[in-house]
Parts: structure tokens; sequence; C-alpha cells
């Protein structure tokens, strides 16, 4: 069992175009997220690889099963509910979901490009 309450958001916490694109989104949250850098998460506890973790959103839903990317965002906005489900279903339907998918790779990649991404926002290469 782990000690991080779930669900979780887990994310970059040394990168602040991560930090402030979370905040953002999630500034009035129609239901409560528990969200978490994952620097200060036990990865391992969650079977969650550290590679993995640099290079993607997570979203560790409450059955512990995780997700990555625009599927964690399509997950994060399921459970938000309302009116984020509008959301959720454009990112679960192709051809957007293939279109998030290469968009959500793209900024991940250049994180430390957009505004607030510093150095430490690089994605270390594969």
């Amino acid at each position: 069992m782990t000690d991080t309450p779930l669900p979780v958001l887990l994310y970059d916490g040394d990168c602040g175009f991560c930090t402030r694109t979370i905040t953002t989104l999630l500034a009035a949250p129609r239901r409560p997220v528990h969200m978490q850098t994952w620097q200060e998460t036990d990865l391992g506890q969650l079977g969650i690889d550290e590679l993995r973790a640099t290079r993607e959103m997570l979203w560790v839903n409450s059955d512990g099963r995780v997700t990555g990317g625009a599927v964690a965002f399509a997950d994060l906005f399921r459970h938000l509910g309302g009116p984020w489900r509008v959301s959720e279903a454009l990112l679960r339907t192709p051809p957007t979901r293939w279109l998030a998918a290469g968009v959500y790779r793209v900024v991940a990649d250049n994180r430390h490009r957009m505004p607030g991404g510093t150095a430490a926002c690089a994605v270390p290469r594969r």
C-alpha cells in the first residue's frame, strides 16, 4: 500500500512550465484533485519508473492504474466531471486522440523552451 492519496496527479515540480500549466488548469476544479510533484513521491510504491515521471505528467487512478501524457489529461478530466467531460471525450476519440498525443509529446519534449521553462525542465533523451 502507498502513503500517497489516490487518485493523484504527478507532475515535474522542477519545471516552471509544468507547474504553471497544472495550477492554472486546476485553479478552480469542480472536484478536488490531489496534486503532487513526482520528486516528492515514492515512485516505487506506485510502480512508476523515474524516467517515465521525468518525461510526462502522470495520473494514478484510485485503483493504482497509471496513465501518462494526453491520456492522463483525459483521465483527469473524467475525474473532474461536469463540463470537463467534453474535453475527456475529445481526447479519447480518434483522430483527436492521435493529435493530442502528438501535440503532448512535442510540448513535453520542448517544455524548457516554453514560457516559464528553464534548463531544469528539459526532458532527458531516451
